[in-house]
């Protein structure tokens, strides 16, 4: 790619301000690089979607991140991450990666009991992307996966505690204790908003894992291992959305980002 891709941006997207966990973790590990953002929240949730559909948006998305000119790419989206990356990455002219096979890993090396649960959406479970990726890596493991089809659209919509929350969760939590998991991973970008909510249903013994944290971490790497990593600190992050604005930028600026937010008509891109 050359030296000049190294000082170019890093492209993450989402259905929504999930992905929003990974730039925070993206800022942490790796602070020099400039991050274009993009939430798909015109189409939010993806959870429930068709692979096809799935695959369509990624590739949607990754044409208008080669406009922006992006050397690498992060599928924040478990649901992407799960059913599009397979497809769209080995054809990709940008190198790109997704969130689960570091949050396997993750899983892994916390796990007391080699009982681990899943929590996502109905597309991610479906996959069993992250059963697939636990077992490929211990075989032994025992994975119980659930799906949460009501927590994105509160968490979209801005709720983080009460009744609202709580009550979804006890239904979706519930089968997991059962099976007496001392870890869970956060399939989904968006559930790190509830993280207290979700702990304090579970019990301080279950340990939770935000594949957000260990996927800033493989990147660093892979940008190492390609040649990509950026000498120094680059232009202001810049967020996209495909749907509202106004309300995307207010619910990042509740999470401290002050960036401007610019509406993308995503439809229009194809590759």
């Amino acid at each position: 790619m050359g030296d000049l891709a190294k000082e170019h941006p890093i492209g993450v997207y989402d259905s929504g301000v999930g992905g929003l966990t990974v730039v925070h973790w993206l800022r942490e590990v790796l602070p020099r690089e400039q991050i274009v953002y993009f939430g798909d929240t015109a189409r939010v949730p993806y959870g429930g979607r068709s692979s096809e559909e799935i695959i369509g948006f990624s590739r949607q998305i990754l044409a208008f991140f080669r406009e922006q000119g992006v050397k690498f790419v992060i599928a924040a989206c478990n649901t992407s991450s799960a059913l599009a990356l397979p497809v769209v990455a080995p054809s990709s002219p940008i190198p790109m990666m997704g969130v689960i096979r570091a949050g396997a890993r993750e899983a892994l090396v916390t796990t007391r009991n080699q009982k681990i649960g899943v929590i996502g959406t109905q597309g991610t479970v479906e996959s069993h992307a992250y059963s697939h990726a636990l077992k490929k890596l211990e075989p032994g493991i025992s994975v119980y996966e659930q799906a949460c089809p009501k927590l994105v659209p509160l968490i979209e919509a801005g709720y983080r505690e009460g009744d609202v929350v709580d009550s979804p969760l006890q239904e979706y939590l519930g089968p997991l204790a059962e099976h007496q998991i001392d870890t869970l991973i956060l399939g989904c970008t968006h559930y790190p908003f509830i993280r207290p909510a979700i702990q304090r249903l579970l019990g301080p013994e279950v340990e939770l894992i935000d594949p957000a944290e260990a996927t800033a971490k493989e990147a660093e790497h892979r940008l190492s291992k390609l040649g990509l990593l950026s000498g120094e600190k680059q232009a202001e992050d810049c967020f996209f959305v495909s749907g509202n604005s106004t309300s995307f930028h207010a619910s990042a600026l509740r999470l401290g980002y002050t960036q401007r937010v610019e509406h993308v008509d995503i439809e229009k891109y194809t590759i």
